[in-house]
């Protein structure tokens, strides 16, 4: 079996909490190295550490089925769509407490989802969306890899 075959077969056998709750890990780990990046003056990796936070909600934003999620899916988009302007303050302004914020919010809908995703997202999401969001798991992972590399080199 290939690299392709095994990643079609993780994300098809892991179900959509898993993988919405590994997206919301993602995001918190590039909110952790932005706010890193601000201490050290590090620019340009802020930089990237925020525009992959703010792709990961803007996808999980964007996956929302308006249609059949109702009042969740509206609750949902209102709070990702608030999490993204203080992203983008927070990334103008090298401003902590905005990330912080953000990380708020995003923890607390990452404890919820084993109760709360469970039961909205198979409601609320397009099936056909799956396709981009394996693509930012697989991100996610690459990037938890190189975070470790790096800190095993670190050591």
């Amino acid at each position: 079996m290939d690299i392709k075959e095994y990643k079609k077969t993780v994300f098809a056998t892991t179900d959509r909490v898993q993988i919405i709750y590994m997206l919301y890990e993602g995001a918190l780990n590039h909110l952790k190295m932005a706010r890193r990046k601000i201490a050290s003056g590090d620019t340009l990796s802020k930089g990237h550490h925020f525009s992959k936070a703010t792709s990961i909600i803007s996808e999980l934003s964007n996956v929302l089925d308006m249609e059949k999620g109702g009042e969740i899916s509206i609750n949902l988009r209102r709070l990702y769509e608030y999490v993204l302007q203080r992203l983008l303050y927070a990334n103008l302004n090298n401003d902590i407490a905005a990330i912080e914020e953000s990380e708020k919010v995003i923890e607390t809908l990452k404890q919820k989802s084993d109760r709360m995703i469970d039961k909205a997202y198979n409601l609320v999401l397009k099936k056909y969306s799956w396709k981009k969001i394996t693509g930012h798991v697989e991100a996610v992972i690459r990037e938890k890899r190189k975070i470790r590399e790096l800190q095993n080199k670190m050591k």
